[in-house]
């Protein structure tokens, strides 16, 4: 039996140690254990799975994701978090102690070396400010990770999981897609954090897909970025300096079967992909 953190325990943890949370590294500690139970269900995880957890904190979500008898790797900037979680499960869950392996890194720079195992989930919640660098990171370097549920600003998780033609298309939608395919499962109310943060939260889960047609990721990438730099324009005149000109990139686009007055909100990561070969 695990026992999960409420308001008060979470109150207790961080006076303990004397821990303030700071908006510089996104922590807004989930307080409530309905949530908690919430993610881990929306996340599938069971006991064959190792879930790799970013940013564990006080060690929430950790719990609850170890009540399911899943392994859980715990990565954890902060050293004073890193230190207590491990003492945490143990005294809540004992049972549960030999499952957890705590990994005092920076999540934007680990590496499949860097973990005790290869991680099959990824369920966590992250930073605002770095929540998709830290997935793209992390399921580049982690082809092992085949399907995730992450906790994000609500106006990030609709960027991850829209599709061409809307608005909030963007950079982080194509690349997520270049992976497999993302969804908002749904919304997460502030009372749920503590300190209360001053913004939205949602869940997006995705699954890892097929590469698409062009596997070179990094020229893939940089066709993306180049495209989305100046949204209004069409990308014959957008794709001008990754091109080379813009007679040029009006030759790359015919070739790749694409209009050259498209723009690049109307393109998905396929057409992308047919694009980039054609480079």
């Amino acid at each position: 039996m695990v026992e999960l953190l409420g308001p008060a325990e979470i109150r207790g943890l961080a006076a303990e140690l004397d821990v303030r949370p700071t908006k510089k590294l996104g922590q807004n500690f989930v307080h409530d254990p309905n949530t908690v139970r919430r993610i881990v269900e929306l996340a599938r995880v069971g006991r064959d799975d190792v879930v790799l957890e970013v940013g564990p904190g006080l060690g929430s979500l950790t719990l609850g994701l170890l009540a399911t008898e899943a392994r859980v790797v715990a990565v954890e900037i902060d050293p004073v978090l890193a230190e207590r979680l491990p003492k945490t499960v143990d005294e809540r869950g004992a049972e549960a102690a030999g499952r957890l392996t705590v990994v005092g890194a920076d999540a934007l720079r680990i590496t499949a070396k860097d973990l005790p195992a290869e991680p099959t989930t990824l369920v966590a919640n992250l930073p605002y400010n770095v929540a998709v660098p830290v997935v793209l990171h992390l399921l580049a370097e982690l082809p092992s990770l085949r399907r995730g549920l992450v906790m994000v600003q609500t106006e990030v998780a609709d960027r991850m999981a829209a599709g061409p033609g809307s608005r909030i298309y963007g950079v982080p939608s194509v690349k997520l897609a270049w992976y497999g395919s993302a969804r908002k499962v749904a919304a997460v109310p502030r009372s749920v954090f503590w300190p209360v943060p001053n913004v939205d939260s949602a869940l997006v889960a995705f699954e890892r897909g097929d590469v698409p047609a062009s596997e070179d990721r990094e020229r893939l990438f940089g066709l993306v970025d180049a495209a989305f730099s100046q949204r209004r324009k069409t990308l014959r005149a957008a794709l001008a300096g990754w091109a080379g000109s813009a007679e040029r990139a009006g030759e790359l686009l015919a070739a790749a079967g694409i209009d050259p007055k498209t723009r690049g909100e109307q393109l998905d990561v396929h057409a992308f992909a047919r694009l980039a070969a054609a480079r």
